[in-house]
């Protein structure tokens, strides 16, 4: 069984910055991709980042420029930090990952997600 554990989120101001992380616990013989999603009310889930295995990173282009997101393979955990945050980044935040288990099959795990707020 492998869980993930977002946290980081919160209240913050525009202009301002949160730092999200996401840890994988469990059974994980190798991650392969990191992602993070946000879904707003009434929107739905959309892919704002990835990391894959070999570092190489993807954005999607309302956050370009503000996010990034990195990997910590000897901790099992993800990260991304928000910078110049607006309202529209305002959403629940969850972390999706791509791994192997110990039985080398490949499987996928959400987070159970964080609440980012951000106040005009």
């Amino acid at each position: 069984q492998v869980h993930l554990v977002e946290s980081g989120g919160g209240l913050v101001q525009a202009g301002g910055s949160l730092r999200l992380s996401c840890a994988a616990s469990g059974s994980i013989r190798s991650i392969s991709t990191w992602d993070w999603y946000r879904q707003a009310p009434g929107n739905q889930r959309e892919l704002v980042a990835t990391i894959n295995s070999g570092g190489n990173t993807n954005y999607a282009d309302s956050v370009k420029g503000r996010f990034t997101i990195s990997r910590d393979n000897a901790k099992n955990s993800a990260y991304l930090q928000m910078n110049s945050l607006t309202p529209e980044d305002t959403a629940v935040y969850y972390c999706y990952l791509r791994a192997y288990d110990s039985s080398f099959h490949p499987q996928t795990y959400w987070g159970r997600g964080t609440q980012v707020t951000v106040s005009s």
